[in-house]
């Protein structure tokens, strides 16, 4: 196996909902994992946020990391990410206060520009044509900041607003990005970037690197603070995990046709004949899964953070069975070196049988 390397590892968890399976099933296999990552010396692990997507559990990452942060003792929780355009930032602002006053030094607020789902549930989501259309994520952006730091101009009207709780500051600040724009945006507005390799695998390199080339200090960020996120699929052995991947190729078939539904159990996958036209249609779509067993998914995983220059590894997979899953993540802590912490309390997990 290739030699560990230094790097924090992390996890990106969509809390997928495997056919056959519930809700309360996922967000009980969400909070065993985060337990195991803890146990075993990940950094931090993040929640999305998604809607209208029957297949995947979690569409408020601040209610998974409340009570994740709850169910665990060193790792970090956050969102990756907190849609900006979706919420007003005073809202944002009072929301992640609030998770850091519970839980201090272990929450991060990870914020995105895009919906986080289809044109009409966005709409659904803004209430205007004119917000769909709009293009004020840096405004938004800045206003959140402005409301964190006291930093509107005296004639502002929101000078006099002060969210609460007002003796607790946001936790770290990320921008999340799949293109050049949130690479720029982070740098200027000195901030951590964490760039979705696993939706543009394409771009990462360009990037991460023009995000540190132009990183303007800041006092949240004296230096640039790079995540390169990555979509897994590890197999016991090379031909085991391309069998895994059959579930990434029908999950993405049917994200590009629109096929909104349960997300598809390895079986299911297994089963499915995909046409030639199908598989050039997963061929040629920018989203990636970097596929082998633990060394060759580790060397491809190294090879890709050295070109980027980042500076923490995050990982996320569409393995739809529990069991695949804890293996991933048992498998990479050990490829990655991560130092394992001392076993905590036995907790309940929180999630109703009869969920």
């Amino acid at each position: 196996m290739t030699q560990p390397r230094p790097w924090p590892l992390s996890i990106l968890d969509l809390t997928p909902i495997p056919a056959g399976s519930s809700t309360g099933d996922a967000l009980r296999e969400a909070v065993e994992l985060a337990i195991l990552a803890d146990r075993l010396g990940y950094e931090r692990v993040w929640y999305a946020e998604h809607h209208n997507s029957p297949g995947l559990a979690s569409g408020a990452p601040e209610i998974m990391i409340g009570h994740i942060a709850g169910q665990t003792t060193a790792i970090r929780v956050g969102a990756g990410g907190v849609m900006l355009p979706n919420h007003a930032p005073l809202k944002i602002a009072e929301t992640f206060r609030l998770l850091e006053a519970l839980h201090p030094g272990r929450i991060d607020l990870g914020l995105g520009r895009a919906p986080g789902t289809d044109t009409l549930t966005a709409f659904a989501m803004r209430r205007s044509q004119e917000a769909l259309s709009a293009d004020n994520y840096p405004e938004l952006l800045a206003e959140l900041i402005a409301f964190d730091d006291g930093a509107f101009p005296a004639d502002h009207p929101f000078r006099a607003i002060r969210p609460v709780p007002v003796d607790t500051m946001l936790p770290p600040l990320w921008l999340l990005g799949s293109s050049g724009f949130s690479a720029r945006l982070a740098a200027e507005a000195g901030l951590g970037f964490a760039f979705a390799a696993h939706i543009n695998g394409r771009d990462a390199v360009a990037a991460l690197r023009d995000y540190r080339a132009s990183f303007v200090p800041s006092a949240r960020y004296p230096e640039p603070r790079a995540i390169l996120t990555v979509s897994v699929t590890v197999g016991e052995t090379p031909d085991h995990a391309r069998e895994l991947s059959l579930v990434n190729d029908l999950l993405l078939l049917r994200l590009r046709t629109g096929q909104l539904g349960a997300y598809p159990s390895l079986d299911e996958a297994k089963r499915y004949q995909f046409t030639a036209a199908e598989r050039g249609l997963i061929a040629s779509m920018p989203m990636r899964s970097l596929v082998g067993d633990v060394a060759g998914v580790h060397r491809q995983i190294v090879d890709l953070v050295d070109r980027a220059e980042a500076d923490e590894v995050m990982v996320t997979t569409f393995l739809a069975e529990p069991a695949d899953r804890r293996r991933m993540v048992a498998s990479l802590a050990e490829a990655f070196g991560l130092a394992a912490r001392p076993a905590a309390p036995t907790r309940d997990a929180g999630v109703s049988a009869a969920a």
